[in-house]
């Protein structure tokens, strides 16, 4: 399977169209899209649950007899956004305010739950790790926040110079203490000419990867231990997690790298980076049903 998709630089309205079926796997999936100023866009969810989140801009998502309302943000260094929920089976018709990007995070599907919206004063922010190691959460759409069948969502903020998604952990098989869950890294780079690393890598070594990510890269894990992530000088590091799996019960369970465990540990002994949060939500907004 091809895990690593570079930005694409065609100019066209599609930035990323990562399906279950072109990933290779059978749940995770990711689209988004670049819309214009006053247009509508109407689509059939399918088999797929989705997550509707502004990356810039904001949207009116209509579906059913909903009509939710989303805000949205500048972009994603600027503040946590507010999001809708669509089920399976559903047809949706997202009309934007102004220019705006969203990612639309899905996951293949069976229980069909009903639409909602979450304000983004309602999104757990949590700040994770310490020293260099800390990092931002924006718990939107994480396995105890909000509901879904299969689909978990969260954004990572990793401040300039600093690591995330460290130590090196997986989640590719289903024990007591593990939960199987393909995973989506989507990358937003701040600044211009911005990077930053990326590390993937199993046991085995049939995978060995140790790329350099920048705006709007997208890297798939679909087995083996993943992270770090780090942030270079003078570039905040974003990046969207997507993930789903076969469990009954979605949770999020995973086994660090024995060799790096210790790390966690130690990093949590640590002061955490004052800079984070890096971001909060902005003005409250009203849902619209």
């Amino acid at each position: 399977m091809t895990r690593f998709y570079p930005s694409e630089a065609s100019g066209g309205s599609t930035l990323v169209d990562i399906t279950a079926a072109r990933a290779g796997w059978r749940y995770s999936g990711l689209r988004v899209v670049s819309l214009a100023a006053e247009t509508t866009h109407v689509f059939a969810t399918g088999s797929t649950e989705m997550a509707i989140l502004p990356l810039s801009g904001g949207v009116t998502v209509d579906v059913e007899s909903h009509s939710l309302r989303l805000q949205g943000r500048s972009g994603v260094f600027a503040a946590v956004t507010d999001f809708a929920y669509v089920p399976i089976d559903a047809e949706v018709r997202i009309v934007t305010h102004g220019p705006c990007e969203i990612a639309l995070c899905t996951a293949e599907a069976t229980r069909r739950i009903d639409p909602y919206r979450v304000d983004a004063h309602d999104v757990l922010v949590e700040v994770r790790g310490g020293g260099a190691g800390t990092r931002q959460i924006n718990n939107f759409l994480s396995a105890d926040s909000a509901d879904a069948d299969k689909l978990i969502a969260v954004e990572v903020l990793t401040p300039e110079g600093s690591w995330s998604s460290y130590p090196p952990h997986k989640h590719d098989e289903t024990t007591e203490t593990e939960t199987e869950l393909e995973e989506i890294y989507y990358f937003r780079i701040d600044g211009e000419d911005g990077f930053g690393f990326f590390s993937c890598y199993t046991s085995d070594g049939e995978i060995n990867d140790t790329l350099t990510v920048r705006d709007g890269d997208v890297y798939l894990v679909p087995r083996g231990f993943h992270g770090p992530a780090a942030a270079t000088p003078q570039h905040h590091m974003y990046y969207l997690n997507v993930m789903a799996g076969p469990s009954p019960e979605r949770v999020w369970r995973f086994c660090d790298d024995p060799r790096y465990a210790w790390v966690r540990d130690t990093m949590e002994r640590l002061p955490t980076d004052p800079r984070l949060p890096m971001t909060n939500a902005g003005p409250r907004t009203m849902t619209v049903d």
